[in-house]
């Protein structure tokens, strides 16, 4: 604060909605903030004992103050938005950008499917969520297919079914796909399917009721039947529900702890009435703030891009959040702190889970740090390695070489940091030209200045390999990156692995219960997981498209229609000439051409 005079630049900023930037020495972006009116909330950075330590110790950092007049509050929030995910402000509370919350989706199909979804919204299907997890959702679809038995097969499956498939057998499909169940009939069990998505089971037993008792006095027991194991079903999962409301409503459920220097916020979710479970969430640069604090970076960039439930119920700080919301949102949802019992009830569970996940977290960091201050020691390394790169090839004979790099940092493995390369140019089945040119792709840039180096790179394979690797740093001037090759044990057995040093050092064995051969296992076994993996998905990739491509007649464009109208090669292999004669363009010659190349 010493450059930077608060007084006179404060009388220079508007009355306006915007951005502000604050920015500390080297330019370096301290926090990017929005505001309805940028000249009341820039200085109330600057007002004595009106600020939490952590804010003051950002305050007394500031050399300058940039600005971003808007022209509404949506477009400052919007700005904001970009500004914290492409600048990363150290004084901003970051939480992952997890925009892929698991929904259940009703297609608008005349014969509606229904399914797991994540993602963008399509126009005229139904979406019920968001579920905490993705096991919320699934558990609900296994309910919903034995209760009410619709349809989960892709469209293009659907239209191309010529006899009832397997899960009609056992009795979670009608298989309208074929006409073994009424339009009537499976509109209205979509409807139920609505109806208890909704929340609203009370009124789907009723009718279900109804159902059956219509159903025995006409005799048809069998009818009569069903419906009744349908209601048990539906009675049963009621029964497992730990909080009911016994209401059709939807709530959010927020609670912050803090310990061991970090915070946890978990989101409960109730939805229709109930309990679906619950998410924690960990911030990052949270250090020194406080619990409440973070709760509200939560929310307000949760529901930013998430819809919002009727109510939230809070520990305590709702005026905060009510505050909050109402600036976000055109239409807030009641925030209140629990009162009645049911509220309370669904308050201690998200306390208690936050609790536990807390605790799981502080556990698992010190595990993390225990593993890497012991592969320092066994590897003799100058400082803790606290970014782990490793590398592994994967291929057949030959074919469809894959390279992975996987990310282990500070002992955690970051998937979103992973990253496969796809070998051309060399001779199939040369290990080491692969590993070169796997290398040099990801480390010239590193030499260029603009990847992130690792602290240490794992090679999968032994001194071979690792001479390669060795040659490939050194051309690039990145010598001092420590390299270590895991060769694999006799027989390949776990436990066994030699590590091989690039530094001309003897060979090492590590006793089978050593935490830093644990951790080299655990990466190794990644990097070899994540070769495998994409190196099929290429093999498979090529021989789809090389088994119909030579079939005479069959180019680029057949092969894509035929592909799409059957799902698959495999739905291509299964289909009868009379099934591949209705896509556009084959003939009866050509199919029978197609059917017999293919069997």
């Amino acid at each position: 604060m010493a450059n930077f005079d608060a007084r006179a630049f404060l009388r220079t900023v508007p009355e306006a909605p915007g951005v502000y930037r604050m920015i500390g020495a080297a330019d370096a972006v301290l926090y990017v903030g929005k505001a309805k009116n940028l000249k009341r909330r820039v200085s109330s950075y600057f007002q004595r004992g009106a600020t939490s330590p952590r804010i003051a110790l950002m305050v007394s950092q500031i050399a300058s103050v940039e600005l971003t007049v808007t022209r509404s509050e949506a477009e400052a929030l919007l700005l904001e938005n970009h500004l914290i995910k492409s600048l990363a402000p150290k004084y901003n509370i970051l939480f992952r950008d997890d925009k892929s919350y698991p929904y259940i989706c009703l297609t608008g199909h005349a014969h509606p499917r229904l399914a797991f979804h994540r993602g963008a919204f399509v126009k005229g299907d139904s979406y019920f969520g968001p579920f905490p997890s993705a096991w919320a959702v699934r558990e609900s679809l296994q309910l919903l297919q034995k209760v009410f038995r619709l349809r989960t097969c892709e469209d293009t499956v659907f239209q191309n079914r010529s006899r009832p498939c397997l899960l009609h057998q056992i009795q979670r499909c009608k298989a309208p796909c074929v006409g073994l169940v009424g339009d009537d009939e499976y509109a209205a069990d979509v409807r139920f399917t609505s109806l208890f998505l909704k929340g609203r089971t009370s009124d789907v037993i009723e009718a279900l009721g109804k159902r059956m008792e219509a159903a025995a006095e006409v005799l048809a027991f069998e009818q009569a039947a069903a419906y009744r194991d349908q209601i048990r079903a539906l009675q049963k999962v009621l029964h497992k529900q730990y909080v009911d409301s016994r209401k059709d409503e939807d709530v959010d459920v927020l609670v912050a702890v803090a310990g061991g220097g970090t915070v946890c916020v978990n989101l409960a979710m109730v939805r229709g009435g109930r309990h679906l479970g619950d998410r924690p969430q960990f911030p990052a640069n949270a250090g020194g703030a406080s619990a409440d604090d973070v709760l509200l970076a939560f929310a307000e960039q949760h529901y930013e891009g998430h819809p919002t439930p009727a109510r939230i119920v809070v520990e305590d700080g709702a005026e905060a959040l009510r505050a909050l919301l109402g600036e976000l949102l055109e239409q807030p949802p009641a925030v209140a702190v629990a009162r009645f019992e049911t509220d309370r009830g669904w308050l201690d569970m998200a306390r208690d889970n936050a609790r536990l996940a807390l605790a799981a977290r502080i556990a698992d960091a010190g595990r993390s740090e225990q593993r890497l201050d012991a592969l320092r020691q066994a590897l003799a390394l100058a400082e803790t390695p606290q970014r782990i790169e490793c590398f592994d090839i994967s291929h057949t004979m030959g074919e469809a070489t894959v390279a992975s790099c996987v990310v282990c940092e500070q002992g955690r493995m970051r998937r979103g940091e992973y990253r496969r390369y796809n070998i051309a140019g060399i001779t199939a089945g040369d290990d080491y030209a692969a590993m070169r040119q796997a290398l040099s792709r990801r480390f010239e840039r590193v030499a260029m200045g603009e990847g992130v180096c690792p602290d240490l790179v794992l090679i999968d394979g032994g001194k071979g390999q690792l001479g390669v690797a060795r040659e490939v740093l050194a051309e690039l001037g990145l010598e001092a990156v420590p390299l270590v090759g895991v060769a694999k044990g006799e027989g390949r057995k776990p436990g066994l692995e030699t590590l091989v040093f690039a530094d001309g050092r003897l060979s090492a064995h590590l006793s089978a219960d050593d935490a830093a051969l644990h951790l080299v296992q655990e990466i190794r076994d990644e990097a070899h997981r994540f070769a495998i993996t994409g190196h099929r998905a290429r093999r498979a990739k090529a021989r789809v498209g090389s088994r119909l491509e030579d079939i005479p007649g069959i180019g680029p464009s057949r092969r894509r229609d035929l592909l799409a109208a059957f799902g698959g090669l495999d739905g291509v292999r299964t289909a009868t000439i009379e099934d591949l004669c209705r896509v556009e363009g084959i003939s009866r010659k050509l199919a029978q051409q197609i059917y017999t190349a293919l069997h």
